[in-house]
């Protein structure tokens, strides 16, 4: 797995493995990911995201860090000619093979880390590459990242990054008495020194508590870290958004948007907490 790094950093990984096969079966019940039906793939994306994919129709699209697939079945249905979810989680992969079958759509998933996907997919090129919303912070070396992306993706194609806001990281709510919550300032912004290590007793989902490996290790990346990478794999950015929505109700005050994502209530400051980038080789 992902050689090329010190034994440190590969034990770490490896513990990333385990956590995310401990965390797939929570998941798969939680009202978070909603796969009783309750949540469409389509819930998952922000409507900029597919005016910027445009057409998929004839294209080959790589979805890296698929976890279950929400997402990666999107893809399949937009009529991608090929859809291929690539993920270091087998456990994830069983389920994500399993619900593709069901929703009766070819999707092809290949057990593999991000760093070994050139090797793992047979030096295969792709139209599309998208990498969606809380995986980067998984990956201990981005400048590596973006030139095995660049490995697989065919001249004239598109790089599409929809990533958490590195500001979303740094607040953190307070509990001020007989007003509610406050977000604050908590975490750093800046990239800090080295992995992050987080034992947690549950995921980030509903459910009951892990079984299983319950540390696991992140790597904080500025957005100019990104841009940076990209950039500097010979890449040329072609678009960046900014959105003060989530998916998901990170904190409590926030507050259902039109499209059924999540943003902070009228009058609070509006800050991003979702940030999209285009690249081409």
């Amino acid at each position: 797995m992902a050689d090329g790094f010190d034994v440190t950093t590969r034990s770490m990984l490896r513990s990333n493995e385990a956590n995310w096969d401990a965390r797939t079966p929570v998941h798969l019940t939680s009202a978070f990911y909603g796969l009783d039906g309750t949540r469409t793939p389509f819930d998952w994306f922000a409507p900029f995201e597919w005016e910027d994919l445009g057409d998929l129709a004839g294209r080959e699209v790589l979805h890296l860090q698929c976890h279950l697939g929400t997402e990666t079945l999107a893809f399949a249905y937009k009529d991608a000619k090929r859809t291929v979810g690539l993920d270091f989680s087998s456990e994830s992969l069983e389920h994500a093979r399993r619900m593709a079958s069901e929703a009766g759509v070819d999707v092809e998933y290949v057990y593999a880390d991000v760093y070994d996907a050139t090797e793992a997919l047979d030096g295969h090129r792709f139209d599309v590459i998208y990498t969606g919303k809380g995986s980067l912070c998984y990956l201990p070396d981005l400048a590596r990242w973006a030139r095995i992306i660049t490995e697989l993706l065919r001249p004239g194609g598109i790089l599409y990054v929809t990533e958490f806001h590195p500001l979303l990281n740094s607040l953190g709510p307070v509990s001020k008495p007989g007003e509610g919550e406050e977000l604050l300032l908590r975490n750093d912004y800046l990239p800090s020194r080295g992995a992050v290590e987080r034992e947690a007793t549950y995921t980030y989902t509903d459910g009951p508590a892990l079984q299983g490996t319950r540390v696991s290790y992140e790597w904080m990346h500025g957005l100019g870290d990104v841009v940076n990478a990209v950039v500097g794999a010979g890449m040329t950015v072609s678009g960046l958004r900014e959105s003060d929505m989530l998916p998901w109700r990170r904190w409590k005050q926030m507050v259902h948007a039109d499209n059924g994502w999540w943003r902070l209530p009228d009058g609070a400051p509006r800050i991003p907490l979702l940030y999209a980038l285009r690249a081409t080789p």
